[in-house]
């Protein structure tokens, strides 16, 4: 008859404690930074925020040197992948062309929250250059605008510049 070594119960129960200090540490670390990703011309670039603030926008961070640039050619469509952090509120894309020398701005509809990840830009002209484009997330809070009666406040900003040469 074989017998199995004694078990140790000091050692299994510092494991634990181990495994358990661990576990509560990865769940108490600070989330990456939100980035979202623009592709156009075969080309893909990743971009951190250059506003980003907590939905009741009580504590915002700024980061100006946060803006992408991009190749995109006169009338080539720009996908927009945002991650759950921006897609699980509302959010939309503002922009801005030219088009035979005049100057436009666009932007899309408010997303509604858990409606969509991706968006596609396409601009209504073929021979229209993307200058500059912002994905604007909104927060929890609410602002009376003169024009609508009410509107959301940005809680979050991410910043294409496009390269047009």
């Amino acid at each position: 008859m074989s017998h199995a070594p004694p078990v140790n119960r000091s050692r299994l129960a510092r494991l634990a404690v181990t495994m358990l200090a661990g576990l509560a540490v990865a769940g108490c670390a600070v989330p990456a930074t939100p980035k979202v990703t623009f592709y156009s011309n075969r080309e893909t670039v990743h971009v951190e925020p250059a506003q980003l603030c907590d939905a009741q926008l009580t504590e915002c961070s700024v980061n100006e040197g946060a803006v992408g640039v991009l190749r995109v050619p006169p009338g080539a469509p720009l996908q927009i992948s945002v991650p759950h952090h921006i897609g699980d509120t509302p959010w939309q894309v503002v922009f801005r062309y030219r088009v035979d020398g005049e100057v436009v701005d666009g932007r899309s509809e408010v997303f509604a929250p858990d409606e969509r990840l991706a968006y596609t830009l396409r601009l209504p002209e073929e021979d229209a250059q993307l200058e500059a484009l912002e994905v604007q997330q909104f927060g929890a809070v609410l602002v009376e605008d003169p024009e609508s009666g009410v509107g959301f406040i940005t809680s979050g900003i991410w910043v294409l510049s496009v390269d047009d040469r």
